[in-house]
């Protein structure tokens, strides 16, 4: 079905590329938005069941479950007024959150969600990724300068330290796949642990470290709890964006739930097989691989960010950075060098040795 809507688009020539190009970005980007909604009243119910309380249950009460609202809020939210200090800085206040919603949003594009089904299968996917969750940060460190206000800087200030110590343990813990698989293509990372042992295939198992350490640091550059230093409420009210209001404060909202759920599918992707299934092939109809082992995967990364929350108190901020630079990027170091060894030794198979 697929392969024929795409021919029928090229037929048209330019325009016809240029339409179906669009309609595969939006093919991706509205469902992430519409996973960002659903994340949230996941979020609320969870954490109001971990507290032993319902949660929301009334608006669009289905089954107990208020699904509606989170839409509720997001029209709150776009119906209020943007309210900019009067000392702020005009162009840089509103440019921060479209810079820090768009690689949210841009990483997804060489996200692989089955085999072939990806909308940019370049070679060099991983890096792009790295680029991509990189960049964010941008927004981040000027929504706090832009804002004139000092808890806003202190926040932004907090965040541009924090992101640039776990990104280069995040870094290094891609290069450990990198080296076991052989290729950045995401999708040749998860063929790569295609094998009849099931799970047992999967990177996580010899690359269980940088697994764990990718991971935490991905919950790091999202500044979620217990790593939210950035934006502590009980310390500088809100951060970076405590002067934001309305549709502003939402498209940060957006941006920082987009990369919660994009860290979960490249763990998913990277250390635990994608789309395959953790059954050996031989095991009927569990044995069969497809988008619907990746979505479960991602399900249950998706619960422990919330579990984190509900679990752990905030770090303080010398613990947050004795914990990136003295501990995960020694640990990384050494297990690149282990799965150097492993591949080496044959004990880890390259696709393309």
């Amino acid at each position: 079905m697929i392969d024929m809507l795409r021919e029928f688009f090229l037929g048209f020539g330019p325009i016809g590329l240029l339409i179906w190009t669009v309609i595969k970005v939006l093919a991706i980007v509205m469902p992430v938005i519409l996973g960002v909604a659903f994340y949230v009243l996941y979020e609320r119910k969870v954490i109001g069941w971990m507290h032993s309380r319902h949660g929301p249950q009334y608006l669009g009460r289905v089954f107990g479950v208020g699904w509606i609202q989170t839409f509720a809020d997001v029209l709150k939210l776009l119906l209020k007024e943007i309210v900019r200090p009067s000392r702020a800085h005009g162009f840089l206040f509103y440019l921060a959150p479209l810079l820090a919603m768009a690689p949210a949003l841009a990483a997804w594009a060489v996200v692989p969600f089955d085999d072939g089904l990806v909308l940019a299968d370049i070679n060099a996917g991983l890096l792009y990724v790295l680029v991509m969750t990189s960049m964010g940060v941008y927004g981040i460190i000027i929504a706090g300068w832009a804002s004139n206000s000092k808890y806003a800087f202190l926040g932004a200030m907090r965040s541009a330290a924090q992101v640039i110590s776990y990104e280069i343990a995040m870094g290094f813990a891609l290069v450990g796949v990198l080296v076991a698989a052989g290729s950045l293509n995401l999708s040749t990372i998860v063929l790569g642990q295609q094998g009849p042992a099931g799970l047992l295939n999967w990177y996580w198992l010899p690359l269980l470290p940088l697994f764990v350490i990718f991971f935490i640091s991905g919950v790091a550059e999202t500044n979620r709890a217990p790593f939210d230093v950035a934006e502590g409420e009980s310390e500088i009210v809100a951060g970076f964006h405590v002067e934001y209001s309305g549709a502003a404060f939402a498209i940060f909202f957006l941006a920082e739930y987009a990369n919660m759920i994009l860290v979960c599918f490249l763990t998913a992707i990277l250390f635990t097989g994608g789309w395959l299934s953790p059954f050996p092939e031989a095991v009927p109809v569990l044995g069969v691989d497809g988008w619907w082992w990746l979505l479960l995967k991602v399900l249950f990364y998706m619960f422990v960010f919330l579990w984190f929350r509900a679990t752990f108190p905030r770090y303080r901020y010398d613990q947050i950075m004795r914990l990136g630079w003295k501990i995960f990027i020694p640990i990384t170091i050494v297990w690149i060098l282990v799965a150097a060894m492993m591949v080496h030794f044959g004990l880890l198979t390259q696709m393309d040795a």
